[in-house]
């Protein structure tokens, strides 16, 4: 049995820079002690995204979710390392990897750079796949069963107090 195929996001995972960029942001959360931004937490994001764009009949496509959700935390080394917002890193770091893929046109990669920089707060005026991939985010956090919860910067309003999805 296999899974259906998402070539598209298969180009992503196995492109230079991504790999690159994956790879700085494991090495430099080796020791974190909270959440980390490696692949477990960039599927996590992908199928919670997913199951709502579902649910909620958003029309998404599943490599468009998968592929913003892929993406959003590529510009996470950027930050640690000089300090530049990850959201702004990442975005200019997916339009880079978008520019090499083929299978998405034009509209839906400016929607992933889009949703890409988008992530990190809440906005009304976020694109509907902006406003997914916080969601998604967000709730693909385990906040009540993380062994540094107290320690943790989040405020409790923001923790995810339970199950969610």
């Amino acid at each position: 049995m296999g899974f259906p195929a998402m070539p598209a996001v298969e180009q992503i995972r196995r492109h230079p820079l991504y790999r690159e960029c994956l790879a700085r942001v494991v090495e430099l959360e080796r020791d974190r002690e909270f959440c980390r931004h490696g692949m477990g937490h960039l599927l996590d994001t992908a199928r919670i995204a997913y199951i709502l764009n579902l649910e909620r009949g958003l029309g998404f496509s599943r490599e468009a979710v998968y592929a913003a959700a892929l993406l959003h935390d590529v510009g996470k080394a950027d930050q640690y390392e000089a300090g530049v917002a990850h959201e702004v890193a990442g975005a200019e770091k997916a339009c880079r990897i978008l520019a090499d893929i083929d299978g998405f046109d034009s509209q839906e990669k400016a929607a992933i750079v889009a949703a890409v920089r988008e992530h990190r707060r809440w906005s009304e005026d976020a694109s509907p796949l902006g406003k997914l991939l916080y969601e998604a985010d967000k709730a693909s956090r385990a906040c009540y069963a993380c062994p540094a919860r107290d320690a943790c910067s989040w405020s409790p309003e923001k923790m995810n107090a339970g199950v969610g999805i």
